[in-house]
């Protein structure tokens, strides 16, 4: 092949490389996929949503919910509490597609019906936690969570347990909590 041929071959060959780079990053762009960019809000959570672990309608149970923004997924996953928040996240494969994490914060919440809005959730990792505690979430014994280290003590000196940050929870905390039996306790 002469110097002018093969000079026009590689032209050709920068030129097919480039618009099959082109086609490739436009389909990648119409997937329907989020672009990675910018902090994630929570979103309200509906009365037909189910948890991603158990798949339990998440509004029917007390306690704490939980929420995860992951890499290229618009709809972040539900969960209706935080053992299986905290069940999920500690899978080997989760934290590489993990982008935001939230959960309820349950100071002024009722925790019988702690509601869907997405205003008072609050980044977990920020998050205080009291473990083995007396009140019971969705799937029993489960993480009390809140956005002030004051709220949650004092939510540890009316129900009992230990305060906690993102951290230390681990899956010995997680089975911990399933061993727990609390008595109710009395106030008065």
């Amino acid at each position: 092949m002469s110097p002018e041929g093969e000079t026009q071959m590689n032209r050709y060959r920068r030129l097919t490389l480039r618009a099959a780079g082109l086609v490739v990053l436009s389909a990648a762009g119409c997937t329907g996929e989020t672009q990675d960019a910018g902090p994630l809000l929570p979103i309200e959570i509906g009365r037909g949503d189910f948890c991603h672990v158990c798949g339990m309608t998440i509004l029917e149970y007390p306690g704490p919910k939980g929420q995860v923004h992951e890499l290229r997924r618009e709809r972040p996953l539900l969960f209706c509490s935080t053992s299986d928040l905290f069940a999920y996240l500690l899978q080997p494969e989760t934290a590489a597609r993990v982008r935001e994490i939230h959960v309820q914060d349950m100071g002024g919440r009722d925790w019988q019906e702690p509601g869907p809005g997405p205003q008072g959730f609050v980044d977990a990792q920020d998050a205080w936690y009291v473990a083995g505690h007396s009140r019971m979430g969705a799937m029993g014994p489960t993480l009390a969570s809140f956005s002030a280290e004051t709220s949650a003590q004092t939510f540890a000196e009316e129900y009992g347990g230990r305060l906690l940050r993102f951290p230390e929870i681990d899956l010995d905390v997680l089975r911990s909590l399933r061993g727990a039996t609390h008595p109710p306790r009395r106030h008065g």
